[in-house]
């Protein structure tokens, strides 16, 4: 059970609310507050408004607008920070939301916030179709597109948010608004990739495209003595692949697998994760030359279904654990970049029951290379890989430990990494982060201005939040 809510429990909640209402103590109230981040269970909000539908969303924006109330929003609850639910907040709980809608003549395919992504795989792969998303099947579609989106098909798709078509929103005083490239333009720019700021979206249409129903995915797992060596070839080898070629680089500790000798469990090992969305016949000739980089002491990649290939990630990422997540951009995966990330994976904690990766994402193709820099609020200029250190543990006595490594993790590695940066992918580092994370000064200025535009008041400010105090 949660620590006692540090504000009022909003006794005057509109009657005319049509969802379920949770406060401390209600029955339901600590499932419905349970998000990714376990951490945000050690506290809880005040009153969790779970809503039926837009109507609601809206009823519950009056009243917070009304009130001067900032408000919470939950969506898959996957974000690492843990701000869909903060303590003593009141929170838009959009989980049970979650209709899917595909045309398979236009390829247009609609989605409610609430939406998971294994939801979306799902439903699109009925028609031959996928929505270029993530790789964590509990992730929902709403985080995951406000903040940009990047997973195993961005080399050949590019960002989801390059695939986004169009978004209905509520305003913070509960206002129904459509953003698109013609309507409310401004607004959709920045909805791309500038997260929850600007209002609560009910709705993401987006543009899928043709894909499966298998692909070519695994893992080639590699001793970690030859971990520098294979990471030293990699941008060579990336700069000649082809777009359908995805790849996700872990550097962790061996799983307990049964193909893995047992001395090998535990220790640490490079793991190669491609996702192969091209013509599988020719899929040997792409996978084959990235076992060779170095001596796999296993190769478990075979031709899979895209909605498995795309859930293979679910083992490695629990819902409910304890957590910490920092990561960036980085121009280029050089020798020195390469110690760093070696030497803070040798001294990570190791405690009974826990759990720690570097994951480095390849990027080049779509991503990088089809979609103006400014085109959208999402920014990838200058980035041809992305980092990412993630824990997780159980118990709350090891939280200053892993938090102080992930902190000198990111101080080690800031020296190679860029400004700006995927949002998604990283605990919020600060308000200098926050200024730089979205690419350029002017960037950031027109960010502010539609905030401004938007919620002057900043009532939506549990996220990576652009205040409406740095307009200007």
């Amino acid at each position: 059970m949660s620590t006692a809510p540090t504000t009022k429990a909003y006794e005057d909640f509109p009657a005319d609310f049509g969802g379920a209402v949770f406060r401390l103590g209600d029955d339901g109230y600590d499932e419905a507050r349970a998000i990714y981040q376990g951490r945000a269970a050690d506290t809880g909000p005040a009153l969790i408004a779970r809503c039926a539908d837009e109507e609601d969303v809206a009823t519950v924006l009056r009243y917070a607008s009304a009130r001067d109330i900032p408000v919470a929003v939950r969506g898959g609850g996957h974000m690492s920070d843990g701000l869909a639910m903060p303590d003593g907040a009141l929170v838009i709980d959009l989980s049970g939301m979650r209709a899917i809608t595909v045309d398979p003549e236009t390829r247009v395919v609609r989605a409610q916030p609430g939406v998971l992504l294994g939801e979306l795989d799902a439903a699109t792969q009925q028609y031959g179709l996928v929505v270029p998303a993530g790789t964590v099947s509990s992730t929902g579609v709403a985080g995951l597109t406000l903040g940009g989106g990047i997973g195993h098909l961005m080399r050949r798709f590019g960002a989801t948010v390059d695939n986004l078509l169009a978004c209905e929103m509520v305003t913070v005083d509960g206002r129904r608004v459509r953003a698109d490239e013609k309507e409310n333009p401004e607004l959709f720019w920045a909805l791309r990739g500038g997260g929850g700021n600007f209002g609560v979206v009910t709705a993401f249409e987006y543009q899928a495209h043709p894909l499966g129903p298998d692909v070519v995915s695994g893992q080639i797992i590699f001793p970690g003595d030859q971990a520098g060596g294979i990471l030293a070839r990699i941008p060579g080898h990336m700069a000649d692949a082809p777009r359908e070629l995805g790849l996700l680089i872990a550097i962790t500790d061996a799983p307990p697998l049964p193909v893995l000798p047992k001395e090998a469990h535990g220790q640490p090992v490079l793991v190669l994760i491609p996702v192969y969305s091209g013509d599988p016949e020719t899929a040997d000739k792409v996978i084959e030359p990235l076992a060779a980089l170095g001596h796999p002491v296993a190769n478990l990649v075979a031709r899979t279904p895209w909605v498995q290939a795309n859930s293979m990630l679910d083992a490695i990422a629990p819902y409910g654990v304890r957590m910490t997540l920092r990561g960036g951009y980085l121009p280029a995966l050089t020798d020195d970049v390469i110690n760093v990330l070696l030497e803070r994976a040798a001294v990570v904690p190791r405690e009974p029951g826990a759990s720690s990766t570097f994951n480095v994402w390849c990027l080049g193709g779509a991503i990088s290379e089809d979609v103006d820099e400014d085109a959208v609020a999402f920014s990838r200029e200058g980035a041809a890989f992305l980092w990412e250190a993630v824990n997780m543990w159980q118990a709350p006595e090891h939280d200053a430990q892993y938090e102080e490594w992930a902190e000198a993790t990111l101080a080690a590695v800031r020296p190679h990494a860029l400004a700006n940066g995927y949002t998604n992918l990283s605990n919020d580092q600060g308000e200098e982060w926050r200024r730089g994370v979205h690419g350029s000064p002017e960037k950031f200025r027109r960010l502010t201005e539609i905030k401004t535009a938007w919620d002057p008041r900043n009532l939506l400010r549990f996220n990576k939040n652009i205040s409406p105090a740095d307009a200007g």
